[in-house]
């Protein structure tokens, strides 16, 4: 009888709990990796993708469900963290921090004697520790705001009031750019004096406000015959830039595009192409022919026509773009080039050029004054943005820096939140068409429906905090069961800023020869969405109110 080897039974019970061991161990790993990325997954940003994904989400073909979900607008700034230059030097300002005000307040201290405001039953507003006072206040109460210069304080309306006026920056804002308030502020009296008791609200301070001309436009039989003293923001300089002599002209390189399929399309749209253009140029080291005349898509506008004739500026900020890039409008363009032709009777050398499939590549050797890119094919062929298709897309950098949204529109955002004090959450509430279509989102009705939004809002919203809703939801009333929880602000609550009596109203009259400029689909989004940014707390439609996917079911 063989007799079995007593330590060779341990040795393989060893082997199979070892292997057990590495098994399960290698199971947990597998499983802890896989939670890590159910947690911490998000969907993709098309933002941040390659230029063919770009491409897809710019110009997808439109259907009814919201026009590539056209209830969130991006610009350039939005996109600072990815391509943003440098600050130009000229617009470095120092923040006003709390170290700054304490050397202004030692300077104070050794240059002024004790105030002895106790006896004093008018303040003095011209004495540097009041506006001291009124910096600490600010750094206190408003800590989303980057305070960048302040003016020396005037009188108010009584003799302990003092109004201010600043230039500031609120710190989700990714452009350099400057808004401006002016508030009102009460001093106390007695031991009180140095102490501000009382302050008023956004732009309160009109003693601190800069006094400015209107527009008064005369018209007879439809035709503007006199404008007389301009309406004009002083911070904002989108007048057109000039070529200057005809020599100017001669010695310039330029890239001419002429109007394509693009016209009309969505803005998503617009944008990709006219950077496309830009950043061609840009290549080229020319200076891209401008046409300011935009055609704004139906999907913006209630009738659902588009609308020809919109002003580049006044959705766009054009003293940013004119500041980065060269570039020349095309009228002022097309003028000067006729006025050296009939003046040296002479042809100017011109590159015709009629397919996109001639690349930038091919072009960058060209020394014609104009290259003039001509898009006469069927769409999609005739599209500005098939230029910087295939090999072109590895040396084309689309220049987004450059393209902000309009400082006028801008200036709406900063009112609306400043009359919020910058203290406020906000909910994206997404309907409109996306909600009627049951096939592609079976319960967003359900789930944005005035009930629904009460019992979800209370758990992530803490009472009676102010809440901004930016919406295409059109019935204005839709929103009344939130106000007995919250302080519910919609677009519609501010409409008088870009009333007949508003800066904007009166600004976009000069740009449009006097006339009247409709507040359209596009500005209300454009102002809805940077509102929305500037909450504290946001919430969206998709992945917070609603299990439906942003783009239809089953794309998540």
């Amino acid at each position: 009888m063989k007799e079995t080897n007593p330590a060779t039974e341990p040795i393989g019970q060893n082997l199979i709990k070892l292997i057990s061991n590495l098994c399960f161990s290698v199971f947990v790993f597998l499983v802890l990796i896989f939670t890590v990325i159910a947690i911490t997954y998000q969907p993709p940003d098309p933002w941040l993708e390659s230029a063919p994904a770009l491409t897809k989400f710019f110009t997808q073909s439109e259907n009814a469900t919201f026009k590539n979900d056209n209830s969130i607008l991006k610009t350039g700034e939005d996109l600072q963290s990815v391509s943003a230059p440098a600050v130009p030097p000229a617009l470095v300002i120092e923040p006003i921090t709390e170290q700054v005000i304490e050397k202004s307040e030692k300077v104070a201290n050794m240059t002024l004697q004790s105030s002895g405001c106790e006896d004093l039953q008018v303040v003095n507003c011209s004495d540097p520790r009041v506006l001291i006072t009124v910096e600490k206040f600010n750094l206190k109460w408003f800590k989303s705001i980057v305070f960048l210069e302040y003016q020396t304080p005037v009188n108010g309306s009584k003799p302990n009031e003092c109004d201010v006026a600043w230039r500031f920056r609120n710190k989700k804002e990714k452009s350099w750019r400057k808004y401006r308030d002016f508030r009102r502020f009460e001093f106390g009296t007695g031991k009180n004096c140095n102490k501000i008791v009382h302050a008023g609200g956004w732009h309160s301070g009109i003693n601190a406000q800069r006094q400015r001309n209107r527009v008064n436009a005369t018209k007879s039989g439809g035709n503007i015959l006199k404008i007389t003293s301009t309406f004009r923001d002083e911070e904002i300089n989108d007048t057109i830039p000039s070529l200057g002599s005809e020599m100017n002209f001669r010695k310039g390189r330029y890239l001419y595009y002429s109007r394509g399929g693009d016209y009309c399309k969505g803005m998503n749209h617009y944008m990709w192409s006219f950077l496309c253009g830009l950043g061609e140029a840009m290549y080229l080291n020319r200076t891209f022919v401008m046409d300011l005349s935009i055609c704004l898509a139906g999907s913006y506008n209630p009738s659902g026509k588009d609308e020809e004739g919109k002003d580049f500026r006044y959705y766009f900020d054009f003293e940013h773009l004119k500041e980065l890039a060269s570039i020349v409008e095309e009228s002022e363009f097309l003028r000067d080039w006729k006025k050296w032709v009939r003046a040296h009777k002479k042809k100017v050398p011109v590159r015709k050029v009629v397919t996109h499939k001639v690349t930038p590549i091919q072009l960058s050797k060209d020394r014609s004054t104009i290259i003039w890119r001509q898009f006469d094919a069927p769409e999609p062929e005739n599209y500005w943005y098939r230029v910087c298709e295939g090999q072109a897309a590895k040396h084309i950098q689309r220049p987004w820096h450059v393209l902000w949204k309009s400082k006028r529109l801008m200036n709406i955002v900063s009112e609306i939140s400043g009359q919020m004090d910058w203290d406020f959450d906000a909910v994206h509430v997404v309907r409109g068409e996306k909600a009627q279509n049951k096939e592609l989102w079976p319960h967003l009705d359900a789930d944005t429906s005035p009930d629904a939004l009460v019992v979800k809002l209370q758990g992530m919203i803490q009472p009676r905090r102010n809440l901004y809703i930016a919406t295409n939801e059109p019935f204005y009333n839709y929103f009344d069961k939130l106000r007995s929880h919250f302080k519910v602000h919609l677009l519609d609550d501010y409409k008088a800023l870009w009333g007949n009596t508003s800066d904007w109203y009166n600004e976009t009259m000069l740009l449009n020869n006097g006339w009247p400029v409709e507040f359209d689909g596009y500005m209300r989004v454009a102002v809805d969405t940077e509102v929305l940014y500037r909450a504290k707390m946001r919430v969206e439609t998709f992945y917070n109110l609603t299990s439906d996917c942003k783009d239809g079911i089953n794309t998540c």
